[in-house]
C-alpha cells in the first residue's frame, strides 16, 4: 500500500506541479494588482466586522473555522519535515507560497460567497457549489465533492490525530490509543452540535492557541537575538543555492517548501472557501479579504514561529538526496514534532516536550473539527434532494473511526495519505478557480468602486452581469430581518 501511495504522491507533487502552483498564485497576484499588499489594512478591519444570523456566522467565526483548518500539524510537524528534506531554504519557499497564495485564497473564498446557497436553513458553499453554478459543470462539482469527502473524512484526519498522539506519547508517555480515545470523545461532542458549535469553539481556541505559541517563540528568539542576521542569511542563501552546504538540494527546498506551505495554509486547496461561504456579509469580497489574511496568520506568523525556534536553536537534521545527512544535530530524532520539542527544551529545559504536545493537541484537534465541517458541506451538496440524516450520521462515524485509526498507524503512512488527499483537492480546485477568474475580479472591482464612493459595499450580481448568483438575487434582501 505504501508503495502505491508514494507513487501517487510522486505524480501529484512532481516538480512541474509545484511550479504550476507557484504560477497560479502569481497569476492571481498580478490580476488582483497585489491585493494581498494593497488591502492589508482592510483585511484586518473586516475581521472584526459583521455579526452572525440565523443562517450564517460572523466573519470572525468563519475566519476561526478556516484558521482551524489551516493552523494544524503542518505548522509544527510540517515545518520540521520541510526543513528535514529541503533544508532552511524551504522556509523561504513556504513564505513565498503564502504571499502569492493569499491571492488564490481571496479568489476561491470570494467565489464561495458569490455562489453560496441557503440550504436547510443555513448558508452552504465551496468549490462544488461554485463549480456547478459558475461553470455549469455539475459532474465536475460532484467530482470535487467526492474528492473532498474522501480527503477530509478519510485521508487527512489521521495526519492530525497521529501528530497529537505521537506528541503526547513523547511528552507524557500516554499510549497512542489512549490519546485517540480522548480525541474522538471530545470531537464527537462538538460535531454533534453542527456548524454553530464548531464556530463557537473555534473562535475561542484558535486565537488563544496561536498567540500562546507565538509568544513562546518570541521568548526563544529574544534569548538568541544575536543569531537573527545569521538565521535570515541561512534561510535566503539556502533558498537560492548560495549556501555551500545546502546548495545541492535547492530543488528539494522549493518542492518541500511549497508542498508543506500549501498543506499548512491551504491556499488554492478550496478548504477555506467552505467556511467563507457560511459568513454573513453584505459583499462577497469582504469575506474574500478576511480569508486572504488567514493565510498570512497561518504561514507568516505561526509557521515562522516554528521555523525560528528550530533554526535559532539548531535543533534539526537535514537529509541529502542520497540519503546521507547534510546536518545531523539531533541524531535519532524523527522529523516532525520532535524537532520543535527539542528546540523549546534546549532554550527552556523541561518545558519543550509538554508545551509542544499541548500546542499540537489544540492545533491539530481544531483542524479535525474544520475537516468535519468541510466534509459535512460536501455531503450536503451531494444529498440536496435526498434524506441526508443517514449520510450525516455515517459521516460522523467515519471521521471518528479514521481519526482514531490515525493515532495508531505510522506517521509516514499518515502523511503520505494526507498528501494524496491534499493533492487531489488542489488540482480540481485550481482548475475551477482559473475558469472562474472573471466573476471574482468583477466583484473586486465593484467593491473597490463602492469603497471609493464612501459606501459600505453591497453586492448586486445582476448589475455586474454575474449569472446564477441566486442567493444574492433572491434571498439576501428577504433575509434582512433575520440578521442580528
Amino acid at each position: 500500500m505504501e508503495g502505491f501511495v508514494n507513487g501517487l504522491n510522486n505524480i501529484l507533487w512532481s516538480m512541474p506541479v509545484i511550479y504550476i502552483l507557484l504560477a497560479v498564485g502569481l497569476f492571481f497576484t498580478i490580476l488582483t494588482r497585489f491585493l494581498q499588499v494593497r488591502h492589508i489594512k482592510e483585511m484586518v478591519r473586516l475581521m472584526f466586522q459583521g455579526k452572525s444570523s440565523k443562517a450564517g456566522i460572523s466573519s470572525f467565526q468563519a475566519l476561526s473555522i478556516a484558521l482551524s483548518g489551516r493552523v494544524g500539524t503542518g505548522n509544527i510537524a510540517g515545518v520540521a519535515t520541510a526543513i528535514y528534506f529541503g533544508g532552511p531554504g524551504a522556509v523561504f519557499w513556504m513564505w513565498a507560497i503564502a504571499f502569492i497564495g493569499a491571492s488564490s485564497a481571496f479568489v476561491e473564498s470570494t467565489l464561495a460567497q458569490i455562489y453560496k446557497v441557503k440550504q436547510d436553513g443555513q448558508y452552504r458553499g465551496g468549490p462544488a457549489y461554485f463549480i456547478e453554478k459558475g461553470i455549469g459543470w455539475k459532474w465536475f462539482g460532484t467530482l470535487f465533492a467526492i474528492a473532498a469527502l474522501i480527503a477530509m473524512a478519510v485521508l487527512m484526519p489521521g495526519v492530525q490525530s497521529n501528530s497529537i498522539a505521537v506528541g503526547m506519547n513523547n511528552a507524557f508517555s500516554i499510549p497512542q490509543w489512549g490519546t485517540g480515545l480522548v480525541i474522538v470523545t471530545i470531537l464527537g461532542f462538538i460535531i454533534l452540535g453542527g456548524v454553530k458549535r464548531i464556530a463557537n469553539v473555534a473562535q475561542i481556541i484558535v486565537p488563544f492557541m496561536a498567540l500562546g505559541y507565538m509568544l513562546v517563540a518570541l521568548v526563544i528568539i529574544v534569548m538568541n537575538i544575536n543569531l537573527l542576521p545569521e538565521v535570515f542569511a541561512l534561510i535566503f542563501k539556502s533558498a537560492f543555492a548560495m549556501d555551500s552546504a545546502f546548495g545541492g538540494i535547492i530543488g528539494m527546498a522549493i518542492m518541500w517548501g511549497v508542498k508543506r506551505g500549501v498543506f499548512s495554509n491551504e491556499a488554492g486547496q478550496g478548504t477555506g472557501a467552505h467556511a467563507a461561504a457560511a459568513a454573513e456579509v453584505s459583499h462577497p469580497v469582504k469575506q474574500g479579504l478576511v480569508q486572504s489574511f488567514s493565510v498570512y496568520i497561518d504561514t507568516l506568523f505561526v509557521c515562522s514561529a516554528t521555523a525560528f525556534m528550530i533554526l535559532f536553536t539548531g535543533m534539526y537534521n537535514t537529509q541529502a538526496e542520497d540519503g546521507t545527512h547534510i546536518v545531523n544535530n539531533i541524531p535519532g530524532v524523527e522529523q516532525g514534532p520532535g524537532y520543535t520539542q527539542a528546540a523549546v527544551d534546549s532554550a527552556l529545559p523541561g518545558f519543550g516536550a509538554g508545551f509542544v504536545a499541548i500546542a499540537l493537541f489544540f492545533f491539530a484537534f481544531t483542524t479535525i473539527m474544520a475537516y468535519y465541517y468541510i466534509a459535512e458541506t460536501n455531503i450536503a451538496y451531494l444529498t440536496r434532494k435526498k434524506n441526508k440524516k443517514t449520510a450525516m450520521l455515517l459521516l460522523k462515524i467515519i471521521i471518528l473511526i479514521t481519526t482514531f485509526w490515525g493515532t495508531i498507524r505510522s506517521a509516514e503512512l499518515a502523511w503520505a495519505l494526507g498528501d494524496v488527499g491534499l493533492g487531489i483537492m488542489v488540482w480540481l480546485n485550481v482548475i475551477a478557480i482559473l475558469l472562474l477568474t472573471k466573476p471574482a475580479l468583477l466583484a473586486l472591482k465593484d467593491y473597490e468602486s463602492q469603497k471609493k464612493l464612501g459606501l459600505d459595499p453591497v453586492f448586486d450580481p445582476k448589475k455586474l452581469g454575474i449569472k446564477n448568483a441566486d442567493f444574492w438575487e433572491n434571498e439576501y434582501k428577504q433575509d434582512s430581518d433575520d440578521r442580528l
